[in-house]
C-alpha cells in the first residue's frame, strides 16, 4: 500500500470486494484511479474462479496505489469487507471506503463523499434522498429497495434513508470505535449492521445523493435468498432492540 495522501483527509483507501468480476475489475479500478488519483485501492478477492484475483495482481504490479488481498473462498460480502478493513487499519489509513466492483457505484461521484466527510464519521452515497437516483432498475426492484429501507427505519428506529447502500466512507477512528471483532453479519445485511452500530455509538452519519447504475456486465450477487436472509436478521435485531427498550422502561425488578 502506498503513502500517497488526500490533501484534506490524509491517507484514503477504497476497499473493492470481488468474486467473478473479471469483466469489470480493470475498468472500475482504472476509473477510480483516474477520478481520484490521491486515493488507493484495495481489491479483496474471494478466490474468484474466473481469474479476477490474477487480473487484480497485474493491476497492482503496474500501479503502487493498487493492492490485492486474496481470501481462501467466498464467505460473504461483509466478511470480505471486514478483512479489508482490518488490513487497511493495520496499514494506518485515515479513511476507509467501500465500493462495488461492477460499476453500479460511479468513481466519478466519489468526490461527493470525500467532501462530506469533513464533518462526518460515516458518509453514505444514497439512492433514496433528494438528488439520488437509480438507473436501469425495474419498478419492482425500486419498490423492494425503498420498502426494505423503510422497514429498517421503522423497525430499528434509525434516521437513514439508504441503510442498505454500499458506497461509503468511514473515518478509521469511527471503525476503531465499533469493535469490528464483534461483527457477525457476513452477507449484505452487513451494511445495515454497520450504520446501526455507528448511530448507536454516537457517530456522525451523513448521506449524499448518488446515481446508482445497474451493472451491465457479469452476474449480480443479489438473490431472493440473500434478500430474505437480510430481512430476517433485521427483524431479529429490531425485536431485540424493542424488547430492550421495554425492559429499560420497566426498570429493574425489585
Amino acid at each position: 500500500m502506498s503513502e500517497r495522501r488526500h490533501p484534506r483527509l490524509g491517507r484514503v483507501v477504497i476497499v473493492v470486494p470481488t468474486y467473478d468480476e473479471a469483466e469489470n475489475i480493470v475498468w472500475i479500478v482504472q476509473r477510480l484511479r483516474a477520478a481520484q488519483p490521491d486515493v488507493d485501492v484495495l481489491v479483496v478477492d474471494d478466490n474468484s474462479p474466473d481469474g479476477t484475483g490474477d487480473i487484480a495482481d497485474r493491476l497492482a504490479e503496474a500501479d503502487p496505489a493498487v493492492s490485492v488481498l486474496h481470501r481462501a473462498g467466498k464467505t460473504g460480502l461483509g466478511a470480505a469487507y471486514l478483512h479489508g478493513f482490518g488490513d487497511a487499519l493495520a496499514a494506518g489509513y485515515d479513511v476507509i471506503g467501500e465500493m462495488d466492483a461492477d460499476g453500479s457505484h460511479q468513481p466519478e461521484q466519489l468526490g461527493r463523499l470525500l467532501d462530506a466527510l469533513a464533518d462526518s464519521d460515516l458518509v453514505i452515497g444514497s439512492r433514496w434522498i433528494p438528488g439520488g437516483s437509480v438507473v436501469n432498475w425495474p419498478l419492482s426492484r425500486r419498490a423492494l429497495s425503498r420498502g426494505g429501507n423503510l422497514y429498517v427505519r421503522l423497525l430499528l428506529g434509525i434516521a437513514v434513508n439508504d441503510a442498505t447502500a454500499g458506497f461509503r466512507l468511514f473515518r478509521s477512528t469511527a471503525l476503531e470505535k465499533l469493535d469490528l471483532d464483534s461483527v457477525r453479519s457476513t452477507g449484505y445485511v452487513f451494511q445495515t449492521d454497520m450504520v446501526t452500530r455507528c448511530l448507536h455509538a454516537g457517530l456522525r452519519v451523513r448521506e449524499v445523493p448518488i446515481e446508482f447504475v445497474e451493472r451491465v456486465r457479469g452476474e449480480s450477487k443479489m438473490s431472493p435468498s440473500v434478500a430474505a436472509e437480510s430481512l430476517w436478521r433485521i427483524t431479529v435485531w429490531g425485536v431485540r432492540e424493542r424488547w430492550a427498550r421495554v425492559r429499560r422502561l420497566l426498570g429493574p425488578r425489585p
